[in-house]
């Protein structure tokens, strides 16, 4: 009984599927030539992909790394992203005494990981000029939001002209607080008793990077001019 009722809060296939229904809600931003989709590697690329194609707006990456609790790698006690940009969830780290000399190694670990990805995905290509664009920020769920905040605070140096964070599914309090952040945060679903983004999917395996590779080269394909 316990095992239908979990498998009856499951409401994504998977993150394909996810990005299907995430893009109803962005409906109003579809043809808009000022409009820039970005997913947060890796997780949020496969929903960010299907959210482009529907909203007929070109695909790019920006890669943002969590800081993961030492033998807890899926808490996280803050994020970094291009450009210098940290945000540290100052709860976490005061609750487990995390001391500053951890997280900066931490820090420096998932910096390296940070560039790496970076070349992986973009080869040598420039990043796009965000100023005056509609950028939708997208990831496949918001458990703390230290990553999708990070991503916001780092993009807003670029001067973009309106930043919205969508996401299929995340925790209340993490959705209303990036409102402060972002100028729109579209949330599909705010579950009563969130827990974990994984559990509402019903397939969440890892997204590898050539994955996150054959995507951008699939919606640069899509948005390429006619010849």
């Amino acid at each position: 009984m316990l095992a239908h009722a979990f498998l009856m809060r499951r409401i994504f296939r998977d993150r394909h599927d996810a990005g299907i229904q995430l893009a109803a809600e962005l409906a109003p931003y579809k043809n808009d030539p000022a409009v820039l989709v970005l997913g947060l590697p890796r997780g949020g690329v496969p929903v960010a992909y299907e959210v482009a194609r529907s909203l007929r707006a070109p695909l790019d990456v920006f890669v943002v790394r969590k800081l993961g609790v030492p033998g807890h790698r899926e808490l996280a006690m803050g994020a970094i992203a291009s450009g210098g940009v940290r945000v540290l969830n100052h709860d976490v780290i005061e609750s487990l005494h995390i001391s500053e000399p951890i997280i900066d190694a931490v820090a420096r670990y998932e910096q390296k990981e940070l560039e790496r990805q970076q070349r992986a995905y973009r080869d040598d290509f420039p990043f796009p000029d965000l100023a005056d664009r509609k950028v939708i920020i997208v990831d496949d769920g918001l458990a703390t939001g230290s990553t999708m905040l990070a991503a916001v605070r780092a993009l807003r140096q670029t001067g973009p002209a309106r930043i919205v964070v969508a996401v299929p599914v995340g925790a209340a309090e993490t959705c209303r607080s990036l409102r402060t952040e972002a100028d729109e945060v579209v949330c599909a679903t705010i579950p009563q008793d969130f827990h974990a983004v994984s559990l509402w999917y019903d397939e969440f395996s890892q997204t590898s990077d050539e994955e996150v590779r054959s995507l951008l080269e699939a919606a640069a394909a899509h948005n390429a001019p006619a010849c």
